[in-house]
């Protein structure tokens, strides 16, 4: 896997990569370049048969502090096109977090504002320190509440009510806020909470690969279905392209010889 400026990556557990946002000095603010290195590892994680499972986490005190303020100087000078053109990269940066067919586990240590809180929300699964803390920064410097993905990820997680008042107000959400309106799935103790993201994905990697990636993408189309019926049409041909694979009948045979099973991807 590549190096890069911005990230260290690291492969505790088989199966398992954890990225760190390394600019703990800035509390992980995300530079012009750290967008790319975002980009960069969502392409290399999406084509590495070996990566089953990523955790994204902050070094030091933050999670991710949002655009560094001094990238953000650049943009009074830049032409409305020139604009658009990082806009549209900085979205595709985050967002490719949604769209990798494996799972994503934020591992939240600290703030997450502005990209950096849409960062936290590309994830499926969020998991905070009493320290983490959530603002949609970008409503407070005259931009507006939406961006890289917030105002679409934001109410598929806590609903349309709680989705409109932190985004028009861009007030910080507790960690302890966070959890009772479903923005994480649990609080963790600051020095349990890499080994609960690792414990989560160890649980993942024990299921099949095709099973886990039919899943992930069976949730986020079904949760914009329009009907039961169109959920459940997809359902069964999840469930039909499953039932032939050799993993499958490994797992059956697994269970009946009460031993792991052990998963090819095939």
């Amino acid at each position: 896997m590549a190096s890069y400026e911005t990230l260290l990556v690291d492969r505790p557990r088989a199966g398992i990569t954890v990225a760190t946002l390394n600019r703990p000095d800035r509390l992980n603010a995300l530079s012009f370049q750290a967008f790319k290195d975002l980009f960069q590892l969502s392409q290399e994680i999406a084509a590495d048969e070996a990566t089953r499972v990523l955790v994204l986490t902050g070094a030091g005190r933050g999670f991710c502090a949002g655009l560094d303020l001094a990238d953000a100087s650049a943009l009074p000078d830049m032409t409305a096109a020139q604009l658009l053109r990082e806009q549209e990269s900085w979205a595709e940066a985050i967002t490719s977090f949604q769209r990798l067919a494996k799972p994503v586990i934020a591992a939240i240590n600290g703030a997450a504002a502005g990209a950096g809180f849409s960062l936290a929300l590309a994830a499926d699964i969020r998991i905070a320190a009493p320290a983490a803390r959530f603002n949609a920064a970008f409503i407070k410097v005259g931009l507006t509440g939406g961006d890289c993905g917030s105002s679409w990820m934001l109410p598929r997680v806590v609903g349309l009510g709680h989705a409109y008042e932190i985004l028009l107000t861009g007030r910080f959400v507790d960690s302890g806020e966070a959890a009772r309106i479903g923005l994480v799935n649990r609080v963790v103790p600051a020095e349990e909470l890499l080994d609960e993201a690792l414990r989560v994905a160890e649980m993942i990697t024990e299921n099949s690969p095709l099973g886990v990636a039919l899943t992930k993408r069976v949730v986020q189309v079904n949760v914009d279905a329009p009907s039961l019926e169109a959920a459940v049409e997809l359902e069964n041909r999840n469930q039909t392209l499953a039932a032939g694979t050799h993993d499958m009948s490994e797992a059956l045979r697994a269970f009946r010889e009460k031993r792991p099973p052990v998963y090819t991807g095939r």
